[in-house]
């Protein structure tokens, strides 16, 4: 019987569903059972009623659907919708490409009308969750590389009629560098960062000192590994190395993340029954 470990309080049982299903979960033929679910999170520190009662909350959000396996077993897929979006994850979260300093700009400037605010609020916190940074009351700000998720999202949530966008560059007058201070709060950036080092800069160091690497142990770390690193890609916009501080943690939690992929995701899949 695996071994029962503590899940922190960021990695609760929906967030590593979902992050089950965007590492191994659309590469499983068909739905995954349920049975299977509780096998593959009970790894991980997750107890069958947690399984269940999570999968409820993510079919009533309309992200995973009720279908029968090929044996005719109880089971799960995912919605166009969680596929999309999961889809869109996979540009951030496996991103290999260093920021360019002159790609430039995406604007959101919006307007809500007073008797719709409650749509400005989750306007706001869509641009937040999208990496946007505040440059002014209704304008927020992005690398240009932003733009067609944005757009999509926006249109997901029937937010596109109170939104323009705009692609551009700084001319002025602050300098870049002090500008994206006030835009970013580049402090809490930072101690995510270095939230995801403590965690698993060690982890990684464990694993270079080993000539194993066992699928079920595999899986596991890299599961946890991957809840915690996938929402940093979204927190921190990725703004180019001269437009940060010198010591800034990005670079080398990204480095930390893409050793441990390497490392574990495919024997994690021996695991889980995938290639």
């Amino acid at each position: 019987m695996p071994k029962m470990i503590n899940v922190s309080e960021q990695s609760t049982p929906r967030s590593l569903i979902v992050t089950f299903y965007g590492a191994y979960g659309r590469s499983v033929s068909g739905p995954v059972a349920v049975s299977e679910l509780i096998r593959l999170l009970a790894a991980v520190g997750v107890d069958a009623p947690s399984v269940r009662s999570s999968v409820s909350r993510l079919k009533r959000r309309e992200l995973l659907v009720p279908a029968r396996t090929a044996a005719g077993a109880a089971g799960y897929a995912l919605s166009p919708r969680a596929r999309e979006l999961l889809d869109d994850g996979d540009r951030r979260v496996y991103a290999t490409t260093s920021p360019s300093e002159d790609e430039g700009w995406v604007l959101a400037v919006f307007s809500v009308p007073e008797s719709e605010r409650q749509k400005r609020h989750v306007l706001r916190s869509r641009l937040a969750a999208l990496g946007f940074g505040t440059a002014a009351p209704g304008v927020w700000i992005a690398p240009a590389r932003l733009y067609e998720e944005t757009r999509r999202s926006l249109r997901r949530l029937v937010l596109d009629p109170y939104v323009d966008l705009f692609r551009g560059e700084h001319l002025g007058f602050a300098v870049t560098g002090e500008a994206v201070a006030r835009w970013w709060d580049l402090a809490a950036i930072a101690e995510q960062h270095e939230a995801f080092l403590d965690r698993h800069a060690h982890m990684l160091r464990a694993w270079e000192a080993r000539p194993d690497t066992p699928p079920e142990e595999a899986y596991r770390d890299y599961l946890l590994m991957l809840d915690s690193w996938r929402r940093l890609p979204y927190a921190d916009p990725g703004l180019p190395a001269a437009l940060l501080p010198a010591d800034w943690p990005g670079a080398r939690s990204a480095a930390v993340f893409r050793a441990l992929h390497e490392r574990l995701r495919d024997a994690g899949a021996a695991f889980v029954g995938v290639k």
